[in-house]
């Protein structure tokens, strides 16, 4: 697995990331209950002789811009050895439930803080993970989906320019969605449950190499 011992790893995200994690930074008991509390338990579990920090710095109803204001005591300040990042549900939702809000987090704008806030953070780092929005649904023509599937388009160009390890989190829930409807992972489309979190958390692990047959290492 690429995160090894001694290391720290601090995701950044909204909603989906903070799940009643603790302030100011969750960390132990205090993650909350998203995926970042799932990673924490299987990294634990199935590494044990790594002794490895989880932090979560999300905090629910964030856009990209609310990620580049605190982006100082959130994330540099912070330190850590690797981070993950998951933004931009948020952005789009807004254009769709509060459309006559002109301060709209543009595909332009998104991509512009995005790729500044890793400019300023990427060569300190050991890793870096970035994650997709998503949508939780099937009906690709969906014009919520299919906004948001540009944002994830973003997320993958900038994984490349940043050598970032990428986690398409939208096409792990749309193989869920081939078997069970979307009211298995959620009533909004967006908050999953904690089915939904153990689909996050099992992409983000799988994507940092996580060895899911291992006893112990």
């Amino acid at each position: 697995m690429k995160i090894k011992n001694g290391n720290s790893l601090l995701f950044i995200g909204d909603s989906i990331t903070d799940c009643g994690r603790a302030r100011p930074v969750g960390t132990g008991i205090g993650l909350g209950e998203s995926y970042v509390a799932f990673v924490n338990s299987l990294l634990t579990a199935f590494y044990p002789a790594r002794e490895i920090t989880v932090l979560n710095t999300g905090i629910s109803g964030n856009r990209v811009i609310d990620l580049e204001a605190r982006w100082q005591t959130d994330v540099l300040d912070l330190a850590p050895d690797w981070l993950s990042v998951m933004i931009g549900i948020n952005d789009v939702w807004r254009q769709f439930d509060d459309y006559l809000n002109p301060n709209q987090v543009t595909i332009s704008i998104y991509e512009s803080i995005y790729r500044n806030i890793l400019e300023q953070t990427r060569r300190n780092l050991k890793g870096l993970v970035l994650m997709t929005p998503y949508y939780i649904e099937t009906n690709l023509s969906d014009p919520m989906r299919e906004r948001m599937d540009k944002y994830g388009k973003v997320v993958e160009k900038l994984a490349h320019e940043f050598d970032a390890i990428f986690v398409n989190v939208q096409t792990a829930f749309d193989f869920h969605l081939t078997h069970r409807p979307t009211q298995s992972l959620c009533s909004d489309r967006v908050h999953p449950n904690q089915t939904g979190h153990m689909i996050i958390a099992k992409s983000f692990l799988t994507a940092v190499g996580f060895d899911w047959n291992l006893a112990l290492d």
